[in-house]
């Protein structure tokens, strides 16, 4: 064969290559309707549609922080960004009160003193540590036990560590106890006990405290700031029970139902008394009362923050979705808004009851041996119900 036949089979071969890798290409693109005709796809929209600002504060704090952190978005912007997206307070000093709300919010002046609160400083997520226990997880505890906590509340921390807290070795596992506080301010008419917790912590090393206002919706300040402390203090802590300091927790049940559980299934743990298809209540006199000024829609599925139990897997996994959700006043639902983040779900236990078990049940110590939490209990019924359950020679049906 001369060159030139050569050259254009080759000229062919090439040419056909092209064209097979372009068929590809197309029939990939490709689907058939009804009738059975083949027809190309076409998007029906732009894939970048105008965003237009939620009428919700909080939903609108989540856009911009959603936006912000969607690097493909970002990068092909238009030059033109509007006002409400191209915030300056998002690079401002982020604890300085943020004035701005008075007039982002429409409702701003007539909302009661604490959402006021949480609305100017919303943004703040560091806070100066008063009390910290550095070595307290040099040896990686197989359970961190951490308890919400408030400074005046003494009796209930002590009767926590004379019952189901108490740290040391338990089932051959090493269990570690701490107590996580914030300060109590004057301007909430605390009483100055200062001197006394300091007294208390060098007797038992185990209180956490940082410098914020120790207020019901600051709980979620509360919450970023543990799953910070546990990255920097006890990230090699196997599972953590972060609950209130007014529960029983069966610690025995605990300890046999992490023992039980397979590699995956211990890895990807998040349990406790779930709460689904919920939302924010309307009424007034709710504690829990959110307007719509705040926020609008359904809540994700949590669980109920008397207390709930996770590995330590997810809590890393949790610190870093925690960045990219705005702070919500409510701490439960925002932990349930940052495992909805991770594409996750809390799974409900039945050995979880945060809202008590049935009055007849409440003396009966059998009636505790099979659950992990029950609430609410007295420093008094929490040390009873302890003893109970401690009797070597307790026996149920």
């Amino acid at each position: 064969m001369g060159l030139l036949p050569k050259m254009r089979l080759k000229v062919v071969v090439s040419l056909t290559m092209v064209n097979l890798f372009i068929f590809i290409i197309i029939s990939r693109n490709i689907s058939q309707d009804k009738s059975g005709h083949q027809k190309i796809r076409i998007p029906s929209k732009p894939f970048w549609g105008k965003v237009a600002p939620s009428s919700a504060y909080w939903n609108r704090q989540q856009q911009i922080v959603d936006i912000h952190s969607n690097h493909i978005f970002m990068m092909n912007r238009s030059s033109d960004i509007p006002e409400w997206l191209n915030d300056t307070s998002l690079t401002s000093n982020l604890c300085q009160p943020n004035l701005r709300v008075t007039t982002q919010v429409k409702d701003y002046n007539s909302l009661p003193p604490r959402f006021k609160d949480f609305l100017l400083y919303m943004r703040c997520r560091s806070y100066p540590i008063i009390m910290d226990q550095p070595d307290i997880c040099k040896e990686p505890p197989f359970l961190l036990l951490a308890v919400k906590s408030l400074v005046p509340h003494f009796d209930r921390r002590q009767a926590i560590r004379q019952s189901w807290g108490k740290a040391g070795v338990l089932a051959n596992r090493t269990v570690v106890t701490i107590f996580l506080l914030g300060n109590a301010t004057p301007g909430d008419h605390h009483p100055d006990l200062s001197g006394m917790l300091h007294f208390e912590n060098a007797r038992h090393k185990d209180i956490i405290q940082w410098d914020f206002r120790d207020s019901f919706f600051n709980l979620t300040v509360k919450e970023v700031l543990f799953l910070e402390w546990i990255q920097a203090r006890c990230s090699g802590a196997r599972f953590i029970f972060k609950g209130d300091d007014d529960v029983f927790v069966n610690t025995y049940r605990i300890m046999d139902f992490l023992k039980g559980l397979s590699g995956p299934k211990a890895k990807d743990l998040f349990v406790g008394d779930v709460i689904t298809n919920a939302g924010p209540h309307r009424d007034k006199r709710v504690k829990y009362f959110i307007p719509e000024s705040m926020y609008v829609g359904m809540y994700p599925p949590y669980a109920g923050g008397g207390g709930y139990l996770y590995s330590g897997d997810i809590a890393t996994r949790l610190h870093n979705a925690s960045e990219r959700v705005a702070l919500y006043p409510i701490d439960d639902v925002y932990t349930g808004m940052c495992l909805r983040k991770l594409g996750l779900a809390p799974e409900k236990h039945k050995g979880f009851r945060t809202f008590n078990i049935e009055e007849k049940y409440r003396s009966n110590p059998c009636a505790y041996k099979s659950l992990m939490l029950v609430h609410p209990r007295t420093p008094q019924e929490m040390i009873q119900i302890w003893a109970w359950l401690s009797r070597p020679n307790l026996t149920c049906q």
